[in-house]
Parts: structure tokens; C-alpha cells; sequence
């Protein structure tokens, strides 16, 4: 395939699309690394700490569904800088914070700018691009969101260690604001004459049920909710995602419409997205704990070998649509997905005596395999959309993409909590077989869901030539990250 060239005004918005993109992904897991640290400061037990993170992911997820109508009625150029501004002054809210629950409060703050920067970028890019150069735009912009959650623990070590843990969060108050300045200046102001208003009862109801289930599933982990607490919970999540769809099917103008789940692809994809991504959600958080909880790692040492999953993404990169228009989507997801979890399973096997060449090389596989996942998964959901469903099939899926995020750190926490009270284990620092039995069952669950992957449509035709098969295999409207 010939190289796709961008204008100048094209690069320049995929630039700034991509610096929101690593801002917010980067935050997405920076803290991971320094949750020993941030615990010991604020008088806190590592394992409590990842609520702190969910906070982010789970804010994230319920904004998002009113990104698409924000973008469409204020234009995107305000809601960017608003979200940078946002962010900006989220972040510095974190380092300023003196207990948990004001950390919390603050990534509270932090995630309403984070959840913007995602989906309005890439819906810039979606509106400003043609089809034949949608998959390359997507791919420059995905990139740098890609490092950012990659060398976010690698970053955060080495901070807190060289410094404190505050300058994690601090180092993004500047940077968001010369985003919000250049956003001012780069961003195309598109918007939607035709925007009606937003469903506010179809909105609440998909929050309550987004907020009530990853309560229960956090319950059982730091929050130490009672198993009738956390069967309430999820209860009324259940209900609520059914009040949704009820609503959803009798409005004229719902938040997602059912009839998005008629494109095949989309449907197996938004599935796929939310249960593949609950062990890549849980890796960044379970993996800098581990190695400093259990196997005597620094911060800066924990984080330095998370490196090599970021050089392995990159790296790998390129590939994704090469296999893709030789193979098909659903050989490639069906496959790749299985091998995610047999890795993330292998991760049991993790001890402090094996030698640095196979955890480097360990983390390097995980890291080309899961940033294969991405790129396929992303790119499948979307692809078949027509124009007048890209606002909100692109808003659906980035909530899916940081409600999963969320529910994997949540669903590992509460996992590490069961195995320690199964084991008989008290003490943080002999909590290596607790992580070991989180890793196998996570593994099987990513394992498991290659099924969905599997009901896609076999997009592969041997012998046909490469420009016929990439046609049919790429299709419109194609995304990724």
C-alpha cells in the first residue's frame, strides 16, 4: 500500500489530537507505579489505593456518552479547550490532595477533562478526514495515546523516586494548558446544526447503571462492601442498563440508538472492547504492584520494565494492517485474543529469581500482543458505521473502552482481596499467590471472550488480490485506538 501524505493543516490537527490522546492516556495509568508510595504518604494500605484509579476510568466512562452532543452543540474547538483546562486543573488538584478521599475527588475532577480529550479528538479526526485516509490518521494519533498508557508506569516510578509522587500529576497542569491554548488556535470548530437535545433520562439511566456495577465490583475489593451490599449493587446496575434499553427503543432521539447494534461488527466489537479489555485494564495496575509489593522491586525498577511493552507496541504497529487485510478481522482478534490471555496467565509464573532477558522479553510479547488487540478491536467496531452513526457509535465505544479499564482494576482488586482471604494471607508483602491466582482468572476471562471476536463475518478470501481484499477487509470509517 502507497503511504498516505498529509497537508500541513492535517498533521497539525493530528498532532494536537494526539498530544490530548497522551495526556489522557498517560494519566490513565502514571499513578500506577506510585500507589506504594501515594499509600505510605497519605497513611493508606496499597491495596485500598486502586480506587484511586477507578475514580479516573469510571468518571471517564459516564462523560463520555455526552461528549458526542457536547462536541455537536458547542463545536469541538470549545470542548477540547475546555477539557484541557480542565485536566490541567485536575491534575493539580491531585498533587495538592491530602487524603484518599480528596485524591479521589481530584481524579474526579481530573476525569471529566480526560474524558473529552479522547472521543472529541477523534471525532475532529473522523470529520476532517476522508476514507482512504482514515486509517492512517487514526493510526498517527493512536501512537502517542498508546505510549502514554504504556509509559505511564515507567514515568511515575521514576518520578516518585528522583522526586515525589506529587510531580505525577503535576507535570500535566502545563502541558494542558498550552493544549487549550493551541486548541484556540489549531482546532477546527466543527459542530451539528441538526443536534437536537441531549436525552437526559436515557443519560441518568446509563450512569446509575455504569456507577452502581462498578461500585459492587470494587466492593469486593478496597472498599470492603458486604456481599449484600455488592449483590444490591450490581442489582440495580442490571436494572438500569434494562431501563436503558426500554427507554432507548421508545424515544426518537435516544443517547445510543438500538439500531447501532444492527451493524454486525459494531455489535461483536462493543462486546468484544468490554470483556478482552478488562485484563488489559488490570496489566498496568496489577503487574507495578506485584514486582514492588512481592518481589522487592524499587518504584524506578518497577517501571523501567514496564519499557519494553511500550517499545514491543510500537514496534508492532505497522503490522496490524498488514495481517488485517491478509487474514480478516476475525481471524486475527479470535487468535490474538487468545494469546493475550494465555500471556497475562503467564504472568503468574512471574518470580523474583528468573533472569532480567525473560522479563524483559515477557513484557515485551504482552505488550506487541495487546497493542495488536487495540489496534484490530478499535478498528473492527467502527468500520461499517455510516456518517450519520459516527458521533455516537465513536462515544460508545470510548465509554466502553474506560468503563472495562476500570472494571479490570476493579474485578484484579477484588480478586487479590478473595485469594488473600482464601489463602489466609495478612500481610501485603506475602500477597504473591494472591496475584497469581488474579492472573490465571483474568487470562481464562480474556481467553474466553475470543468467542465474541469469532461471530464476526469471515472477512478472509484467500487468493483475492491485496487491493480487493484490503477493500473488504478495511472497509469506511475506519479507527483505531
Amino acid at each position: 500500500m502507497a503511504k498516505t501524505h498529509f497537508t500541513a493543516p492535517e498533521r497539525t490537527l493530528l498532532w494536537l489530537v494526539a498530544i490530548g490522546f497522551f495526556m489522557q492516556s498517560l494519566d490513565g495509568t502514571i499513578v500506577n507505579t506510585a500507589l506504594p508510595a501515594i499509600a505510605h504518604s497519605l497513611n493508606e494500605s496499597p491495596l485500598r489505593m486502586q480506587t484511586a484509579v477507578v475514580a479516573y476510568a469510571l468518571t471517564m466512562a459516564v462523560v463520555i456518552p455526552a461528549s458526542g452532543w457536547l462536541a455537536d452543540r458547542f463545536g469541538t474547538r470549545r470542548i477540547f479547550m475546555t477539557a484541557a483546562v480542565l485536566f490541567a486543573l485536575g491534575s493539580l488538584a491531585c498533587a495538592l490532595a491530602p487524603t484518599l478521599n480528596m485524591l479521589i475527588a481530584a481524579r474526579v475532577l481530573q476525569g471529566l477533562g480526560g474524558a473529552l480529550l479522547l472521543p472529541v479528538g477523534r471525532l475532529a479526526v473522523l470529520r476532517s478526514f476522508p476514507k482512504d485516509k482514515f486509517l492512517e490518521a487514526m493510526s498517527f494519533v493512536a501512537v502517542p495515546g498508546l505510549m502514554g498508557q504504556l509509559i505511564g508506569p515507567t514515568l511515575g516510578g521514576i518520578l516518585v523516586e528522583a522526586v515525589s509522587w506529587h510531580w505525577i500529576f503535576l507535570i500535566n497542569v502545563p502541558i494542558g494548558l498550552v493544549g487549550a491554548f493551541a486548541a484556540k488556535r489549531l482546532m477546527p470548530d466543527l459542530r451539528d446544526a441538526k443536534v437536537g437535545p441531549l436525552d437526559g433520562s436515557g443519560y441518568l439511566m446509563l450512569t446509575v447503571a455504569m456507577v452502581c456495577m462498578s461500585l459492587s465490583l470494587d466492593g469486593l475489593g478496597g472498599l470492603g462492601f458486604q456481599h449484600v451490599t455488592v449483590l444490591v449493587l450490581l442489582l440495580a446496575g442490571l436494572a438500569g442498563l434494562t431501563a436503558y434499553w426500554l427507554h432507548a427503543n421508545k424515544v426518537s432521539q435516544p443517547l445510543f440508538s438500538p439500531h447501532l447494534f444492527s451493524v454486525p461488527s459494531f455489535r461483536v466489537g462493543i462486546l468484544g472492547n468490554l470483556f478482552a479489555r478488562i485484563g488489559s485494564g488490570a496489566m498496568p495496575y496489577m503487574i507495578p504492584l506485584l514486582m514492588q509489593l512481592s518481589m522487592g522491586y524499587s518504584p524506578a525498577q518497577a517501571g523501567m520494565l514496564m519499557l519494553p511493552m511500550a517499545l514491543a507496541s510500537i514496534t508492532i504497529k505497522p503490522l496490524a494492517t498488514r495481517l488485517i487485510h491478509r487474514y480478516g478481522y476475525r481471524y486475527v482478534l479470535s487468535v490474538n485474543t487468545v494469546v493475550l490471555g494465555m500471556l497475562i496467565m503467564g504472568f503468574a509464573l512471574m518470580t523474583p529469581e528468573q533472569p532480567l532477558w525473560l522479563r524483559i522479553v515477557q513484557m515485551a510479547l504482552f505488550g506487541a500482543v495487546n497493542s495488536l488487540q487495540f489496534t484490530c478491536m478499535n478498528t473492527v467496531t467502527l468500520k461499517d458505521l455510516e456518517s450519520h452513526q459516527a458521533s455516537s457509535g465513536n462515544s460508545m465505544l470510548s465509554m466502553v473502552q474506560m468503563l472495562s479499564m476500570g472494571m479490570g482494576v476493579a474485578v484484579a482488586a477484588a480478586l487479590i482481596a478473595s485469594f488473600q482471604q482464601w489463602l489466609g494471607v495478612t500481610e501485603i508483602t506475602g500477597s504473591a499467590n494472591a496475584f497469581r491466582g488474579a492472573f490465571v482468572c483474568i487470562g481464562i476471562v480474556t481467553v474466553l471472550s475470543a468467542w465474541v471476536f469469532w461471530q464476526l463475518e469471515d472477512d478472509h478470501a484467500p487468493g483475492e488480490p491485496g487491493d480487493a481484499l484490503a477493500k473488504k477487509a478495511i472497509g469506511p470509517g475506519e479507527h483505531d485506538h
